[in-house]
């Protein structure tokens, strides 16, 4: 890590408590900090948000949530990865009613067709790739269908180069085309899916001339692609950011799932659906019900059956109404609806929201601010309280839930330092301070209660994790094991088993809000590289950065344009502000694309700061994949003497 990093993000090692918002923060004791945040805490039970993190351990998540249930009395709870998994886990529970990949890693080992759809895997999921290689080696078909030619696409039979923002588009074409081809599983669409009429009319002007000249892919590699998933028995079909983080992300979602229902590909052996996520435990935390409208084990806050089985293990009657999630928790901040935030694990002012300085006014805003971590944040600077945690991975005994539903043990292996504790007793001495007796003897007796209100879950025994190296939900049996697939249920005979129909998404294809034109030439994305997501924040700067560092990519004939060289400093500008980073140049971006990672730390800005403001209206994800910017060259400076 760079020596600034280092310094801006020290390990906390022992509690800090600020006597007033205008003094610097001074050691204390754990009673007198505990003291003071339930004290805080208990002024503002009914304008609260909690704020969980993907990071830490199932039973760490699963403790937030009902601490922010059951002691504070609200369904605010969620964390940052409402900005890049939510239209994942909304678009699946919309079609399937479970918000999880459907697949196991193993089956794209022994599948026909793999589609990677806004993922560069080899670089930002290298462990997953390496299942995808091992399908190729044994004869699947690879295709990438990304804005540049990465290094994913290098293994590819076929790289659909498309422009960004158009993914609903060329999704519709790929549709029409294998309606047109006679490629639809008549039989599975007839008995387990609703609306393909209604779809079929939705993409019928989507011909492959159309989207050659909306997407920028040409017309035979669209109807290359809908013929190779088309005709393949089995098939897979991959995709993250580069699908979700745009204002349509969960549209963008149902789109590619509604190529699975044309087709079948879903439910059996082999063929599925399945999201990537970025950090270890982003699934974890939804499952474990740390998101606004969700108890443990994914059911509907609204469903009185799965209140009732919480309440029953709780003592305590919940809010039968969804709460606010990340974005809408920090406008309530504006108007006074939010006045006590616990942050356990999140660095909001640092990367959440990407709104530079207003999420830094809104946090200073607050008449009272805790923060939970492992090293003193940007968001630990604005705290009232500061509460030093042991990591998630090294310093706890927990479970962790990883993207194809597999939970598994975490287990300690050293001692935090200092005087840092872990998640789980913090939360629950904290809970006890504000009248909570909560008897966890360890991670282990956490997990147990997790599993008596989650059918899902019943079945993973710490003891049963162990002897399986990790199970995958659904585990409602002791004994039995499921199938790594899921919604096999939508092939059975009998209609009572097949239970509700899948739906089609029937979603229109909507242009990113930030056009390009004159002033704005170059459309920017971002994204992740191998070494550029930074285990303090979300997206932030590597630890053992590569030799180009964080820059701006450019393809070979932009640079020229505009005179620019590798290390070149230049000032990036879109219509919410400006950066300074360095030039790369890459062959893989097409003349009109750019590319950075979430941060350019040599300025100490975000590239998020340039996204515009335009949010999914269902997952509430905002636009980061498709903003206009131009490059300025910056003056020369002479010095003399």
């Amino acid at each position: 890590m760079n020596e600034r990093r280092q310094k801006a993000y020290p390990r906390l090692t022992h509690p800090l408590v600020r006597d007033s918002h205008d003094e610097e923060f001074r050691r204390a004791s754990w009673d007198e900090a505990l003291d003071r945040v339930a004290r805080g805490l208990r002024r503002h039970r009914g304008a609260f948000g909690m704020l969980s993190c993907a990071r830490a351990t199932n039973e760490a998540n699963y403790l937030a949530q009902k601490f922010a249930r059951v002691v504070m009395g609200t369904n605010n709870v969620d964390s940052s990865d409402r900005r890049c998994h939510a239209p994942s886990v909304e678009g699946l529970a919309a079609t399937f009613g479970a918000g999880g990949g459907t697949s196991s890693y193993e089956e794209i080992e022994r599948t026909d067709v793999v589609v990677l759809w806004g993922s560069n895997a080899r670089v930002a999921h290298p462990v997953f790739f390496q299942h995808v290689l091992k399908g190729v080696q044994a004869g699947a078909r690879l295709y990438v269908v990304d804005p540049r030619r990465t290094s994913s696409a290098e293994w590819a039979e076929g790289w659909l180069g498309l422009n960004v923002g158009t993914d609903i588009a060329l999704a519709h074409a790929v549709g029409r085309e294998i309606i047109q081809a006679g490629l639809v599983d008549e039989t599975f669409v007839g008995r387990a899916t609703s609306g393909f009429e209604e779809y079929r009319a939705l993409v019928e002007p989507w011909t492959l001339s159309l989207a050659q000249k909306v997407t920028g892919v040409p017309a035979p590699a669209i109807r290359e692609l809908a013929h190779a998933y088309g005709r393949a028995e089995r098939a897979q079909l991959c995709w993250t950011l580069g699908v979700t983080e745009h204002r349509n992300g969960t549209d963008n979602v149902r789109a590619l799932i509604d190529l699975a229902l044309l087709t079948g590909q879903v439910g059996r052996p082999g063929a599925g659906l399945q999201p990537l996520c970025g950090r270890n435990n982003v699934q974890g935390a939804v499952d474990m019900g740390a998101v606004p409208h969700r108890l443990p084990g994914f059911q509907d806050v609204l469903d009185p059956d799965a209140r009732l089985r919480c309440e029953s293990a709780w003592g305590t009657a919940l809010p039968p109404h969804h709460g606010l999630d990340l974005a809408e928790m920090f406008e309530e901040i504006e108007t006074g609806g939010v006045r006590a935030v616990y942050c356990v694990g999140e660095d909001p002012a640092r990367s959440s929201e990407g709104d530079g300085g207003q999420t830094v006014r809104r946090l200073k805003a607050l008449d009272f601010l805790v923060v939970q971590d492992v090293f003193r944040t940007s968001t630990a600077e604005l705290a009232d309280v500061v509460l030093p945690a042991a990591s998630g991975w090294a310093e706890s005994e927990g479970t962790t839930t990883n993207s194809e539903r597999r939970v598994q043990r975490v287990r300690k292996a050293v001692e935090p330092p200092g005087e840092a504790r872990g998640d789980v007793d913090i939360i629950r001495d904290l809970a006890g301070r504000l009248g909570h007796a909560w008897a966890y003897a360890d991670a282990e007796a956490v997990w147990n209660e997790l599993r008596s209100v989650s059918p899902d879950h019943y079945g993973m025994t710490y003891r049963r994790l162990e002897e399986h190296d990790g199970l995958q939900w659904p585990c409602p049996s002791t004994r039995d094991l499921e199938p790594p697939y899921l919604h096999g249920r939508l092939w059975e005979d009998d209609p009572a088993r097949r239970g509700r129909r899948a739906p089609f998404g029937l979603v229109p294809h909507v242009p990113p809000t930030d056009l390009t034109d004159e002033r704005f030439p170059i459309r920017l994305t971002t994204g992740r590289r191998l070494d550029s997501d930074n285990p303090l924040v979300p997206g932030g700067s590597s630890p053992s950065p590569s030799r180009r560092g964080e820059c701006v990519e450019l393809c070979p004939e932009d640079a020229e344009r505009y005179g620019v060289v590798v290390g070149e400093k230049v000032q990036i500008t879109s219509r919410r502000g400006s950066v300074v980073a360095s030039v790369w140049i890459d062959t893989a971006l097409r003349p009109g694309l750019a590319f950075t990672t979430l941060r350019v730390p040599d300025d100490e800005a975000d590239a998020d700061q340039q996204a515009p403001a335009a949010r999914c209206p269902i997952a509430g994800t905002a636009e980061y994949k498709a903003t206009a910017i131009r490059v300025d060259k910056l003056p020369l400076v002479t010095y003399v003497g």
